[in-house]
Parts: structure tokens; sequence; C-alpha cells
């Protein structure tokens, strides 16, 4: 199957509202922003090995080093993303503290309608299944 794109470059038809996203007893998720930099930061850059060990990420060239000011370019880019319907990047947050302790990201793919890549950080790594 090619790309899902529609003519405007997203993957949903336009005045998609994507659903409330779900909540376990253990986590929960909120659109990836700017707001979230130091958090996000802190939780990739503590498990970069953990990360390119998850499925799907072996073949990125993510995670690699690189500054908490180009951590929040890249956070404004899934939120521009998010906001155009091109992908949806959701933070995982530990209901325990609201701390952030992994992604979700979901992007056009060009052998499905959806790619669902996700990754947690190693502390929380008991939670790679259930996040998938």
């Amino acid at each position: 199957m090619a790309e899902t794109l529609t003519p405007d470059g997203s993957f949903v038809p336009p005045g998609f509202s994507p659903p409330e996203p779900p909540r376990t007893e253990t986590f929960w998720l909120e659109p990836l922003g700017e707001q979230h930099n130091a958090a996000d930061y802190a939780a990739w850059t503590s498990s970069m090995e953990h990360i390119n060990a998850t499925p799907g990420f072996a073949e990125m060239d993510w995670p690699h080093p690189m500054s908490i000011e180009e951590n929040a370019d890249d956070l404004r880019m899934h939120a521009d993303h998010f906001e155009r319907g091109v992908g949806f990047t959701y933070t995982v947050r530990s209901t325990v503290d609201d701390d952030v302790i992994g992604c979700l990201y979901i992007y056009p793919s060009d052998t499905m309608d959806a790619s669902v890549r996700s990754w947690v950080r190693v502390s929380h790594a008991h939670l790679d299944v259930d996040l998938w």
C-alpha cells in the first residue's frame, strides 16, 4: 500500500480530532509539546541504549546525542505535526508522579495505514509491552 497521505500532506481527513488517549493504572498519554522538554530530555538521554534495543528503533538515526535546545526544536516539530495531522506523538506519563517515562509515535507508513512506535525509559522497561 502506498503512503496514506491526503492531498494537504496529512494522513487524516480535514477536521479529524484524535480520540482521548488511553489511561492505564500505570501510565497516561498526552500530546507531546515543548512544555515537556526538560522531562523528555531526561527520559531519553538516560535510556538511549534501551531505546536503541526497542523494536522499531534499531534502524533509526534516533536517539543520538543532542542538546536540550535541539530537543526543544524536535518537540516543536512533533507538536506542529500533531496540529496539522501529519503525525501524532504522545508523551507517556507515570500515574505515580506524572514524570515523563516515554513516547508513542503514530505516523503514516509505506506498507500499512500507520506506523506505531513507542519507547519507555530504562527504569520503566517493564512497561514496554503494555505501552506497545
